[in-house]
């Protein structure tokens, strides 16, 4: 089997990580092959600390790292079995990108997208094949978060769903079957609740330590929204909340006027090192 990444960020990178690390041959594809070999950098500095935590092999992480490849043409996708696009949650460039893979990939190669918030049937649409493409909603960190989404668009067939949802379990991974609904499952449910949970920042008049300490010991939540919200990037949450709210016109589905703020004053939470928390 052969994966391809098209997008080697954050969530890309992970993805490579995960493929490389189930022993699948994998092709990661960035604009520039110095943004390419970063993301291999970063992936093999995450392999090195399972080996020091005693998790892998020197040998298994060698090898694992081994099975990237790195590409800034997308024809090298072209013998895959499995392209997941992880590029700028935005609807254009997807819809582009998808055009072009399904003229560069064999006929049966499943073309799935990461995205956590757009509609994977208008992503589809770009396609004359859109029963070809199928929604694969990784979680961050992608190597450690256990849920994978598996997106059924209105038009997505049988075969490239079932795909995805195997290579979902030979990820590792926990794979739940969803429709192409605005915000699938999780975030369906996650985005407004962490918006409630900032409002009351300012309606309780509670602070950014206490929040998230009520969430965690009176909610049992791993983690306060506050940090969760830090982690994921203020910007990613306002893009996805606003994405929602254009779909679905519920309130509670915007972005509160706080964490727009922030985004525009550049406190993205861990990436920029500061959010609700300084890192």
């Amino acid at each position: 089997m052969k994966v391809g990444v098209v997008g080697l960020g954050a969530m890309g990178a992970g993805i490579a990580q995960l493929c490389v690390e189930a022993g699948i041959d994998t092709v990661g594809r960035e604009v520039t092959l110095e943004l390419a070999e970063g993301a291999r950098d970063r992936v093999g500095h995450f392999l090195t600390r399972k080996v020091e935590k005693g998790r892998l092999e020197q040998t298994a992480r060698d090898e694992a790292l081994g099975r990237l490849t790195l590409t800034t043409e997308l024809a090298d996708f072209a013998d895959c079995d499995v392209v997941i696009e992880a590029i700028v949650e935005e609807l254009a460039p997807k819809q582009s990108l998808f055009a072009d893979l399904e003229r560069i990939c064999r006929p049966d190669t499943v073309l799935a997208t990461n995205t956590s918030a757009l509609s994977v049937t208008e992503i589809a649409s770009a396609t004359s094949s859109p029963e070809r493409v199928v929604g694969m909603h990784f979680f961050n960190p992608a190597p450690l978060m256990p849920l994978v989404e598996i997106i059924r668009a209105e038009l997505t067939g049988d075969a490239a769903f079932d795909a995805a949802y195997t290579l979902g379990e030979k990820l590792g991974k926990h794979p739940i079957r969803c429709y192409d609904t605005p915000g699938f499952v999780v975030n369906r449910v996650l985005i407004p609740l962490l918006n409630d949970c900032i409002r009351v920042l300012d309606e309780a008049r509670v602070t950014v330590e206490d929040l998230d300490a009520g969430m965690k010991y009176g909610a049992g939540w791993p983690m306060g929204p506050c940090e969760l919200v830090d982690l994921v990037g203020i910007d990613v949450h306002v893009h996805a909340s606003e994405a929602l709210y254009e779909k679905t016109k519920e309130p509670r589905m915007a972005a509160p006027p706080r964490l727009v703020a922030m985004r525009n004053a550049g406190l993205l939470g861990r990436k920029s090192g500061r959010g609700f928390y300084s890192y």
